[in-house]
C-alpha cells in the first residue's frame, strides 16, 4: 500500500513543537502527540529488510502502536475480529447509537474518564432494561458499544454505536426469545430512558464531588448553577439513532472490519498542508450526497484532533449482558444450542467476507520492489531515547 501524500505525522512534525510551546498540554496528549510524530521512524528502532533473490535492501521501521495513531490499528483491529468472529450467532444483528446533547457533551470535555464512564453504564441499563419489559422483548440481551468522541468536523461529538443481536435469552434461560423482523426496541422509549439515567447519574456524581469544572465552565461548581446547565438538556429530546439492521453474521463482520478500531481522522482524509493551514474531506450527514472540504488554521486543527485524546487506559469497546467477559462462553454455548446452529455454521461463506477476513488476517509477504523476491528481516536497528539523535543509518 503506498504511503498518503499527507498524514498526520507530516503536520504534528512540521507544527508540532510550536503548538506545544504556545499551548499547555496534559501529559497523555504529549504523549500521543510524541508517538505519532515517532511513528516508523528511526526513533523507534527497525530492522533492515534484504531481498533474497538480488542485492537490494531497505530500512523498515517499528510502528509506535499507539491506538490514536491512524497508521496503527491494523494489527489491534484483526486480533479483535478474530475474536467477535467466534461470537457470531445466526440472527439480525442491530446498530443503535447514543448521542449526548451539547450541553452533556461540555462536561464530558472536562471530566472525560467519569462521563464516558457514566455513558457506557447508563446506555447498558437503557437497552438491558427495555429489552427485559415483557411489552417490549422479554429477554436479556448481550451487545458490545463502541466509544467514539468526534464528528466529521473533529469537533467534541460523544456517542456511542452499539452493535446488537437481534433477540435474547428468555428470563429463565430455557429459550431463545427473538425479535420483530427489522425492529428490536423503540428508539423513543430508549432516549427518554438513557436521558433520565445519565443526568442521574451526572447528579448523583456531583454530588459526590467527582467533577472538575475549569475555564468557561467555572461557575458550574455551584450546584444552582449546575441544575439549571442540566435543565436545558432535560427539556430536550436525545437522539437514539436506530441504523436499518446489518442482515446476518456475515454483514457484522463487513461492518466490524472498517469500524470499530477508527480513529478520529485517517491520512486518507488529508487534502493539503499549505500556507498554515491543513485541509481535509469530511461528510456533512445533513447532505451526505455531497462531499465537503474543510480549511482549518494548524493550530485549530491540532486543537480539535487532540480533544479525543482518551484517559489512559480508557476502554472504548466494552460487553454487556449475556457477552459481558464473566458469562460470554457459558452463554453464547447455550444461545447456539437453544438456536440449533452448529458452529461451523455460523463461519462466513460469502466471497467477499472470506477475502475481507483473509486480508485482515494474513500480513502480506514483503517483495522486492526490483526483482519481485521475498525480503528477508536482517539486522535489527535499536530505539534511541528521545531527545537524543538518532543513530546513523546511512
Amino acid at each position: 500500500m503506498s504511503r498518503p501524500a499527507l498524514e498526520l505525522a507530516d503536520i504534528f512534525r512540521q507544527y508540532g513543537e510550536a503548538y506545544r510551546a504556545q499551548h499547555p498540554l496534559p501529559r497523555q496528549s504529549l504523549r500521543v502527540m510524541r508517538a505519532i510524530e515517532t511513528c516508523r521512524t528511526a526513533a523507534l528502532g527497525g530492522h533492515v529488510e534484504q531481498c533474497s533473490q538480488c542485492d537490494f535492501t531497505r530500512i523498515s521501521y517499528n510502528s509506535c502502536r499507539n491506538r490514536h495513531c491512524p497508521k496503527c490499528q491494523n494489527s489491534e483491529r484483526r486480533d479483535w475480529l478474530q475474536q467477535r468472529q467466534a461470537e457470531l450467532l445466526p440472527v439480525e444483528y442491530f446498530h443503535v447509537v447514543f448521542t449526548v446533547p451539547e450541553p452533556i457533551a461540555t462536561i464530558a470535555l472536562q471530566n472525560k474518564a467519569l462521563v464516558y464512564r457514566l455513558l457506557f453504564r447508563t446506555v447498558a441499563a437503557t437497552l438491558l432494561t427495555i429489552a427485559r419489559d415483557p411489552q417490549h422483548l422479554g429477554a436479556h440481551l448481550g451487545f458490545f458499544a463502541v466509544l467514539h468522541t468526534w464528528g466529521q468536523n473533529l469537533l467534541h461529538h460523544p456517542h456511542l454505536h452499539c452493535v446488537i443481536p437481534g433477540g435474547g435469552l428468555s428470563p429463565d434461560g430455557s429459550r431463545w426469545v427473538a425479535c420483530r423482523p427489522g425492529f428490536l426496541l423503540p428508539v423513543r422509549v430508549l432516549s427518554r430512558l438513557f436521558r433520565r439515567l445519565l443526568l442521574a447519574a451526572l447528579t448523583a456524581a456531583f454530588d459526590e464531588g467527582q467533577l472538575q469544572f475549569h475555564g468557561e465552565l467555572g461557575p458550574l461548581r455551584q450546584r444552582p448553577a449546575f441544575l439549571a446547565h442540566l435543565k436545558t438538556a432535560r427539556e430536550t429530546e436525545w437522539v437514539v439513532y436506530a441504523k436499518p439492521s446489518f442482515g446476518g453474521p456475515q454483514q457484522v463482520l463487513e461492518y466490524l472490519a472498517r469500524y470499530t478500531h477508527r480513529v478520529a481522522l485517517s491520512n486518507d482524509r488529508l487534502q493539503a498542508l499549505q500556507d498554515g493551514q491543513v485541509t481535509f474531506q469530511w461528510k456533512d450527514y445533513r447532505q451526505p450526497e455531497q462531499k465537503k472540504v474543510l480549511h482549518l488554521e494548524v493550530d485549530e486543527f491540532i486543537r480539535r484532533f487532540l480533544l479525543h485524546v482518551l484517559p489512559p487506559g480508557f476502554q472504548r469497546i466494552r460487553h454487556f449482558g449475556w457477552l459481558a467477559n464473566r458469562h460470554r462462553q457459558s452463554k453464547l454455548a447455550l444461545c447456539r444450542r437453544l438456536l440449533c446452529t452448529a458452529v461451523i455454521e455460523l463461519l462466513p461463506s460469502s466471497p467477499s467476507c472470506l477475502q475481507m477476513l483473509q486480508h485482515l488476517s494474513q500480513a502480506p509477504a514483503a517483495r522486492c520492489p526490483h526483482c519481485g523476491g521475498q525480503l528477508q528481516r536482517g539486522q535489527t536497528l535499536p530505539a534511541y531515547r528521545w531527545p537524543a539523535r538518532p543513530p546513523d543509518t546511512s
